[in-house]
């Protein structure tokens, strides 16, 4: 496999943060301390390169970070009409699209937000859309949109030529997504409800990309979600990686050959990740990995996230 790569927000920051210095403890007594099931402090102890150094990252407070609607509107000009209104606001290191509010604020009453310049999207979420090269006039399925942050990011950077087809199992999902995406006056974006299997078999070799955002622990998004982690249990994460993997395999026959997949988590789990792609590479040989990427949440702005590229060659 390619090696992870190594972004100022990712990988390259753990030579700062593993070097920090442990407290030479029991599993138990390190999962007390940082309020953590023991059974899941232990599993991310075995998958997680230097988890214990990291998990204190997961118990800081989340900061708000929007993306800014490029066929809207530009960072500058969204972040004048902010610090107009004296908001804290940052560009966000290594994501153009991104901006970091140093405070919490009611966004959603903000008038740059009402107006469809901005949506609430996380930086490794952000990262994720540009990860496999979209580009105008492409067909692009979103195949786990839930309230389709990423077609909407994905509709932005097609610039309302080609074509996103976001897809769920929720009904629901997609009437957010439907409401978002008529506030951001994107008209490229096509609804498609999952009631059985003949949806995916209808859309075999139909596209141009293909993003599998797939559920999972959310291991790295515990600073906005933080009872996540005591719902998670031993039985459900089974369930969930056997969900992953029928996904991978069912719903990668969408993509055309030569066409581009990318599958995601916001996990850091290497039974989530990594061994996901080992096998489903094994059992599809005319699949190629060309490089994936884990970012860690260790600074402001950016949630635990992976994602791998992967090419139909036939």
């Amino acid at each position: 496999m390619p090696p992870l790569s190594a972004k100022r927000h990712g990988a390259s920051l753990f030579d700062e943060f593993k070097t920090l210095e442990v407290r030479s403890q029991s599993i138990e007594n390190n999962a007390i301390r940082e309020a953590f099931p023991d059974w899941l402090y232990e599993l991310a102890n075995n998958e997680i390169d230097h988890w214990q150094s990291l998990v204190p990252y997961l118990n800081q407070t989340n900061h708000l970070v929007v993306r800014i609607n490029q066929s809207r509107s530009d960072r500058q000009t969204v972040m004048k009409l902010l610090k107009k209104d004296e908001l804290d606001v940052t560009a966000l290191r290594g994501v153009p699209s991104a901006l970091l509010f140093q405070k919490r604020v009611n966004i959603f009453q903000h008038s740059v937000f009402r107006d469809g310049m901005v949506e609430v999207q996380d930086g490794s979420s952000q990262s994720v859309v540009p990860f496999f090269d979209i580009e105008p006039g492409m067909r692009v399925v979103d195949a786990c949109a839930g309230a389709g942050g990423k077609s909407l990011h994905i509709a932005d950077v097609l610039g309302n030529k080609g074509k996103v087809v976001s897809m769920d199992i929720h009904q629901w999902k997609l009437d957010q997504l439907k409401l978002r995406a008529r506030r951001s006056r994107f008209s490229n974006i096509e609804w498609k409800l999952i009631e059985s299997s003949k949806v995916i078999k209808r859309m075999h070799n139909s596209a141009d990309r293909l993003l599998l955002d797939v559920p999972c622990s959310g291991l790295g998004v515990l600073r906005r979600n933080p009872d996540t982690k005591w719902k998670f249990t031993p039985e459900s994460h089974e369930e969930l990686k056997k969900t992953q993997a029928e996904i991978l395999r069912n719903y990668s026959k969408i993509i055309k050959p030569g066409g581009i997949m990318v599958y995601a988590t916001c996990s850091l789990l290497k039974s989530e990740n990594e061994d996901q792609v080992r096998r489903f590479l094994q059992e599809n040989p005319n699949f190629e990995l060309k490089k994936q990427k884990k970012i860690y949440p260790i600074e402001p702005g950016f949630d635990g996230f992976y994602m791998a590229q992967m090419v139909r060659n036939s």
